[in-house]
């Protein structure tokens, strides 16, 4: 799937992919949900994604709290008006060359969540994100420096990167597993 470039294409992705996401989960047999995931035998799949997630719980709660983060550094910034004063996306002990250890930490935080909650979690937090974007334009979200706060990035790239590209990547994180377990 392309990357939304624009509002439209934005809701259109985010709810198509969540949309896949969902029916997939759904169709997976008892034996592909209660297996953990193992990609230890496919050397292509270096990542530390491919070892950490151990089941669809850990996918959604990763999305989960990826959408978190994209609603408080919203939050945090919405009357922000010089990137001085800026609060980061990432939280403080975290930086992009570190949000490795960051994405652990959410691991471990979840690992008595059931899958259950896990599901609502997501779905709540999934309609949080969607509704957040009504609230901008087209503008706002897709024009560089629009908001002083998001650096050289546009708004509308912390949405994409949260919700229809993460979705593709918990889409085909899952549908690897789906093929290894039947």
């Amino acid at each position: 799937m392309p990357r939304a470039r624009n509002k439209d294409d934005l809701v259109k992705f985010s709810s198509e992919n969540y949309s896949k996401l969902i029916e997939m989960i759904s169709r997976m047999t008892e034996n592909q949900l209660n297996t953990p995931f193992d990609f230890s035998d496919d050397k292509s799949k270096k990542e530390a994604h491919w070892s950490r997630d151990k089941n669809v719980r850990d996918v959604l709660i990763h999305l989960y709290e990826w959408h978190c983060l994209l609603l408080q550094f919203i939050k945090n910034n919405e009357t922000v008006n010089d990137k001085k004063s800026a609060i980061a996306f990432l939280p403080p002990e975290y930086s992009w060359k570190s949000y490795g250890a960051m994405n652990v930490m959410f691991w471990k935080k979840h690992q008595n969540t059931s899958l259950t909650n896990a599901q609502k979690m997501f779905s709540e937090s999934h309609k949080k994100v969607m509704s957040l974007v009504e609230k901008y334009s087209n503008e706002e979200l897709f024009t560089k420096g629009y908001f002083s706060w998001t650096g050289n990035v546009d708004l509308g790239s912390y949405f994409v990167s949260t919700t229809s590209s993460h979705y593709d990547w918990a889409i085909k994180k899952i549908k690897a597993h789906c093929k290894k377990v039947l």
